[in-house]
């Protein structure tokens, strides 16, 4: 998926822990089939998984990073009722293996990539009691760190250019260009809240139509309120989506910096991963036609856009979006 992409065997993984974690060593080790971009995942014995960086860099950076994940992920544990892994140990390379890795508890479940909950209410239900927990936490005085998605949507811009020039004769780039510009000049007032911060099928774990956990909670940290608002469009079709609204009460101009959010995320799946991931490519499209889909906000509240990006001519041209959604259904 990545150029200078790691190779991780249950060979290389089996030698780690015979030479590490000699406690583990009579524990099976079997890879996890999984459309992850990051880590590569095998499950060792019932209970525990492995987690090796995919892309090379150096081993302090690397390090860091998972000492800070470790840390987020414990943080996040404690803060909703939805189960997520928790962080076990950490590994250091060697058999061939160049980088420090990591170990947290298994948790069992289907994500949302192979068993969607697009049309299923009571998980939006949950989706927004989520949230709800994770925007509860304190932040304890810290602010966005400056690194990805969750702060100011104009600091993308550069990354937006790459991703319409990559997408020519993939997508409509004109129509998507001037959506991006509506949504880049979208204003934020709130101050940042907690965020699990990567809300997509693949961290989600789903049983009968409902929430049963979480993946993935290393990026847990301060951000944009709306950025967990981002499974709105990932993970729900429009009934549920307004549901999460409603429960949610989320404003016009935090609803459409959700859906910003969301469109930068999936333009940049679309192009980059359609050879080497083709379930993350189509991810980031079905997000694009749902957002498409949909009426917007321009950047001066009650400038209605159409999804192609132009101006709305009516309330009966687009799908109606309520500036003071109910607070019941």
């Amino acid at each position: 998926m990545h150029a200078g992409q790691l190779t991780v065997t249950p060979e290389t993984v089996r030698a780690l822990i015979a030479e590490q974690f000699p406690q583990w060593r009579g524990l099976p080790v079997t890879g996890v089939a999984s459309h992850g971009t990051v880590n590569a995942i095998f499950r060792i014995g019932d209970h525990l998984a492995a987690r090796f960086p995919l892309q090379p860099g150096p081993v302090d950076e690397t390090r860091r990073w998972l000492e800070s994940e470790a840390e987020a992920a414990r943080e996040l544990a404690g803060a909703t009722r939805f189960p997520t892994p928790e962080p076990v140990a950490l590994g250091e390379p060697g058999a061939g293996y160049p980088l420090p890795w990591s170990v947290q508890t298994w948790l069992p479940g289907t994500v949302a990539t192979d068993e969607d909950p697009g049309e299923s209410v009571a998980f939006a239900h949950d989706l927004a009691d989520l949230i709800t927990d994770l925007r509860a936490v304190g932040t304890r005085g810290r602010t966005f760190s400056g690194n990805g998605r969750g702060g100011d949507l104009r600091a993308h811009d550069a990354w937006m250019e790459t991703c319409f020039g990559r997408s020519e004769g993939l997508l409509d780039v004109p129509r998507l260009r001037r959506m991006w510009d509506a949504f880049r000049s979208l204003p934020r007032e709130a101050a940042d809240v907690m965020n699990h911060g990567d809300l997509i099928p693949g961290n989600v774990l789903v049983s009968a139509g409902r929430l049963a956990g979480i993946l993935d909670g290393g990026g847990f940290g301060p951000a944009d309120p709306a950025l967990d608002l981002v499974s709105a469009w990932h993970l729900l079709e429009a009934g549920p989506r307004e549901v999460l609204r409603l429960d949610l009460g989320c404003d016009d101009v935090e609803w459409e910096r959700g859906k910003a959010w969301a469109f930068a995320q999936a333009m940049g799946l679309v192009w980059y991963y359609l050879e080497t991931n083709p379930a993350m490519s189509r991810m980031g499209r079905r997000t694009l036609d749902r957002i498409m889909g949909t009426a917007s906000w321009g950047p001066h509240h009650g400038d209605r856009i159409r999804a192609d990006g132009g101006p709305a001519d009516s309330d009966e041209a687009q799908p109606r979006v309520m500036s003071t959604p109910p607070m019941t259904l």
